[in-house]
């Protein structure tokens, strides 16, 4: 089996299962206990807070805890509105952010916020020239993922602080980096960042353990109570397994970034250039400025869960965009945005690549998507009247 959706959910690395393993097994105590067994997990707990810290280049009482990325996202923009809703009630964000950034969005609108949704240029890229013009004295926050989870467009996240800073200086600026932490240098402090989430399935941690960064000045609003967990914010028994396993995960992605990244671009560049070929094909998004392991592309005359399901037959793991939402039946909203049409957005492939993944499984990946590819073509109506001349082609 080859696995190319890392975009999705990565597999655990051993030093986070034995990680966890060792917690589950011998360090399973209640930290907020005061026998021994209970000391040994608030001690645990706060080395793994320090590692996290240590990552981000953040201070650890900065870090906070969550159940994951949607967690964060969702804590930092409803904290952020209700905190800050009295100064004003202006919001921006973009047209490609995560489900976790819009949907909480459009609930702050029915609550009468204006939110801006910046639109990207066909690359997927929004600038921080874009970001300014949008930017009023009543603006309270600005929300920009770090990575798109599926054209994987990096975005220009210092430039568009700046501009923040001198157009709207009582804005927050928060940052989705999910899809960034552990394949991109992070440091919060560097970057100026005032919010910042993660998640640790992203870069070979465990499902259900996430992060939320709050710069020091920002006075998170309670999410949970019941508790003294997490500086009274969040309350609930900590996932001491969960979050040690996190932090050596990220520790270990950290530490071997350098080495690692140059390797998956690589492989990436390669799938580009094969599928390229392919005719009537397009690679979603900048060739060049995009996250290491993420190919994005779109092939005219197929549907994209047909591609799919014949690539698991054939040994390969693969997605057509974010996993989140790969039960509706509408095509990518982010495709969408780039100005893809709906017929083209629904033959979509994403290849999400990582350390573990090897030049044989790329050479293998370049034979097998052309003959699929061309399989569904063969059947395909919309194909033929293509070819015909019935229809134009868009690609």
């Amino acid at each position: 089996m080859i696995y190319l959706d890392n975009s999705a959910t990565t597999q655990p690395s051993k030093v986070c299962v034995d990680t966890m393993t060792e917690l589950l097994t011998c360090a399973w105590g209640n930290p907020s206990s005061v026998h021994a067994l209970g000391i040994d997990a608030e001690k645990r707990l706060k080395a793994a807070r320090a590692q996290v810290a240590q990552a981000l280049g953040a201070e650890p009482e900065r870090v906070f805890f969550t159940s994951g990325g949607t967690e964060a996202d969702n804590w930092a923009i409803s904290g952020a509105a209700e905190r800050l809703g009295k100064r004003g009630r202006h919001i921006v964000t973009t047209a490609v952010e995560h489900h976790a950034v819009l949907h909480p969005m459009q609930r702050l609108e029915a609550r009468g916020f204006e939110v801006t949704y910046l639109q990207p240029d066909e690359a997927g890229f929004v600038s921080a020239e874009r970001l300014a013009e949008a930017l009023r004295p009543d603006t309270i926050l600005v929300s920009v993922m770090m990575v798109n989870n599926e054209t994987g467009a990096v975005m220009p996240i210092p430039e568009m602080i700046r501009a923040t800073r001198r157009k709207s200086p009582l804005a927050l600026f928060h940052t989705d980096a999910v899809q960034a932490a552990g394949h991109l240098p992070i440091d919060v402090k560097a970057q100026n960042i005032d919010l910042l989430s993660l998640s640790a399935h992203k870069f070979h941690g465990p499902k259900g353990t996430g992060v939320l960064y709050a710069r020091q000045g920002i006075f998170l609003t309670n999410l949970i109570e019941g508790g003294a967990q997490e500086r009274g914010k969040r309350a609930g028994t900590e996932n001491i397994p969960g979050i040690c396993g996190m932090a050596a995960a990220l520790k270990e992605a950290c530490d071997h970034m350098d080495e690692n990244m140059p390797r998956v671009a690589a492989m990436r560049d390669r799938l580009i250039e094969g599928l390229s070929k392919i005719p009537h094909s397009a690679l979603n998004g900048d060739p060049v400025n995009r996250l290491p392991g993420n190919v994005s592309f779109c092939f005219e005359g197929i549907e994209g869960e047909s591609l799919l399901l014949l690539l698991d037959m054939k040994g390969v793991c693969a997605s057509s965009g974010s996993a989140c939402t790969s039960g509706s039946l509408d095509p990518s909203h982010v495709l969408l945005a780039i100005g893809r049409v709906h017929d083209v957005a629904h033959g979509s492939l994403r290849l999400s690549l990582s350390e573990y993944n090897t030049d044989e499984e790329i050479d293998h990946i370049l034979k097998v998507v052309p003959e699929v590819v061309q399989y569904l073509r063969n059947m395909s109506p919309v194909w033929r009247d293509l070819q015909t001349g019935k229809r134009q082609y868009i690609l």
